[in-house]
């Protein structure tokens, strides 16, 4: 996926390692957000298809950084950040 200049700004911000933006990408639960952006994050669901194809433990030791969400326009990533507040589907 592509970075905006925003998003490669909030990574290197917040300290989030370029793997969970991966796994989010791969394996996050997505919601359609506003203005036709997509929101990426690790829900129930998605935190258990993630633990089943890179280990249990590997998810328990990073489980820190499941709180992280991303925003999706398109093919391109907007921003990146840490939930601290649940998902809420309108």
């Amino acid at each position: 996926m592509v970075m905006t200049k925003h998003a490669q700004a909030r990574v290197q911000q917040r300290a989030i390692p370029p793997l969970i933006i991966d796994w989010l990408c791969r394996y996050g639960s997505r919601l359609n957000g506003v203005n036709g952006t997509t929101v990426c994050f690790f829900d129930k669901t998605s935190r258990r298809d993630l633990a089943s194809e890179v280990g249990h433990v590997v998810v328990r030791r990073l489980s820190d950084m499941m709180d992280t969400y991303l925003v999706l326009s398109g093919d391109r990533i907007i921003t990146v950040g840490h939930r601290y507040k649940p998902i809420r589907e309108k």
